[in-house]
């Protein structure tokens, strides 16, 4: 048991470094993943002109899961193209 609990000493700097390397990609790890809901807003926002909150990606995730998510999306990008009015034929020919 004497060995055991000697693992866990952290008695030197050399010993602390791999600790504190650990804690550090941990945080790192954290931040990546709340900050998922906010990239997606800003993707969407630059690539569609649609402002979205991140807490509505969040809820929409955790209701429905990533296909949800796709849901959510795709009928976003619907009703703001419903909004721009019907294409005219002319358009699509040049």
């Amino acid at each position: 048991m004497n060995s055991l609990s000697s693992l866990f000493q952290i008695e030197s700097l050399s010993t602390a470094m791999p600790v504190a390397f650990a804690v550090i990609l941990l945080l790192i790890l954290v931040v990546s993943f709340r900050s998922r809901a906010v990239v997606f807003c800003q993707y969407l926002e630059a690539m569609t002109g649609i402002r979205l909150k991140p807490s509505d990606v969040r809820r929409v995730y955790r209701e429905r899961g990533p296909d949800g998510v796709r849901e959510f999306f795709l009928d976003l990008i619907i009703r703001e193209d419903l909004k721009s009015g019907p294409l005219s034929p002319d358009d699509e020919a040049s």
